[in-house]
């Protein structure tokens, strides 16, 4: 048996970043308002927005943080509803509660995109604001979530925290709504350890967001293009210091350089894998929407005819015993992307199709590093691990 294969060490940092973290450290110049402009997070900022085609961006210290900071700074009232996805990460509802708001969950289909009919009827007229979390990369159909927001000028924020490097009809995930908030958590497509982004062409949800990110006195100042409307927020918002150091931004800078090779080589993988997947009876990777080009660094797929949670978990614990970690996200303990682990919320009782899919729903990371060898290995002992659980079930039978 192949020893384990290491699916969870993150990227590694170019060294390019090497210089200016020394630099850094050997200055203890940490503080990303030391210097009146040019600081590595300031530097980072422009350097993203370019990248991302958008007027303004923030570094701050987690895309949990910009999440909270983009429901503060579109001024919901304590109490307001916001709807996101059943299917996302602990994180997103954690914001909302932070927030003061209440979360509202919407069911996602088997292919793990939410449910556009149930998210149109749930659209109501006290929703304050919509979360469309990208989980895991899938894209859901944005031209209808644009257009019904829109519609009823409801702000919509983008979670693209697996997205990075995803685009939609050509335009890039994170540009499609009013916010887009990203990741630079070790396992996202840049690595920092920690830290995020919240961009936008909003200069008044920006200079909001600014402030209470920890831009208090005039540090403001220090962030070009919204002067006019910093100076009639100041003093006037709370601040939560949820700032990025400039360690964190001289990290990220160089594999921003990095983005478009590892989306093309995490996508070859991805697509490598669920081809040999689909291939068997018992597995189904779901397809791409037709106007997304995704930007994978794992894979998920749906175990099709485990009736039982038996063979499910018999299933999980093969594939384990042969070196490769798969999760079913609901049969996995305390699992933080299964809504009903999420004690801090009320009960919601209309989520079975969500729950259903999720107790089949297989999560397995592929990293761009991993080589040919790798993925034939991988596939090859989640497809013999799945015909010999059925082979056995089937006999049984």
């Amino acid at each position: 048996m192949k020893a384990s294969l290491d699916v969870f060490s993150a990227e590694p940092i170019p060294g390019a970043a090497q210089p200016e973290v020394k630099e850094l450290l050997e200055s203890g110049d940490l503080f990303r308002y030391t210097s009146d402009f040019g600081s590595s997070v300031s530097n980072l900022e422009m350097e993203f927005s370019e990248f991302m085609g958008v007027s303004f961006s923030l570094a701050v210290n987690s895309c949990s943080s910009a999440l909270f900071l983009a429901l503060k700074a579109i001024g919901l009232e304590p109490g307001s509803k916001v709807l996101i996805p059943a299917f996302t990460f602990a994180a997103v509802p954690s914001a909302v509660v932070h927030a003061g708001c209440l979360p509202v969950l919407v069911n996602v289909s088997d292919n793990y995109r939410i449910r556009l009919d149930e998210f149109e009827n749930k659209l109501s007229e006290d929703v304050g604001a919509v979360i469309i979390s990208h989980m895991r990369g899938h894209t859901s159909d944005m031209d209808v979530i644009c257009r019904l927001c829109e519609e009823r000028d409801v702000p919509l924020i983008e979670d693209a925290a697996h997205s990075l490097g995803t685009t939609w009809s050509g335009q890039k995930i994170g540009t499609l709504g009013r916010i887009g908030c990203f990741s630079f958590q070790s396992y996202k497509l840049i690595n920092s350890g920690e830290g995020g982004m919240l961009v936008s062409n909003d200069a008044d949800i920006m200079a909001r967001a600014t402030i209470m990110s920890g831009a208090y006195e005039h540090n403001w100042k220090k962030h070009p293009g919204m002067n006019g409307r910093f100076s009639f927020w100041q003093n006037k918002l709370p601040v939560f210091n949820m700032r990025m150091s400039n360690i964190t931004a001289a990290i990220v800078r160089p594999q921003i350089k990095e983005v478009a090779r590892r989306v093309k080589e995490g996508r070859v993988n991805h697509d490598y894998v669920a081809k040999l997947l689909n291939d068997s009876e018992w597995l189904h990777v779901p397809p791409s929407l037709d106007k997304e080009l995704r930007a994978p660094d794992s894979i998920q797929f749906n175990l099709c005819g485990f009736e039982s949670d038996a063979d499910a978990e018999a299933f999980q614990r093969r594939v384990g015993e042969k070196g490769v970690e798969v999760k079913i996200i609901g049969l996995s303990e305390d699992n933080a992307r299964a809504f009903w682990n999420w004690k801090f919320i009320s009960q919601q009782n209309d989520l079975l199709p969500t729950k259903s899919m999720l107790m089949r729903a297989c999560d397995v990371r592929l990293p761009v590093r991993l080589k040919k060898e790798d993925l034939d290995y991988i596939a090859a002992v989640i497809v013999e691990a799945a015909d010999e659980v059925k082979g056995v079930s089937c006999l049984a039978d």
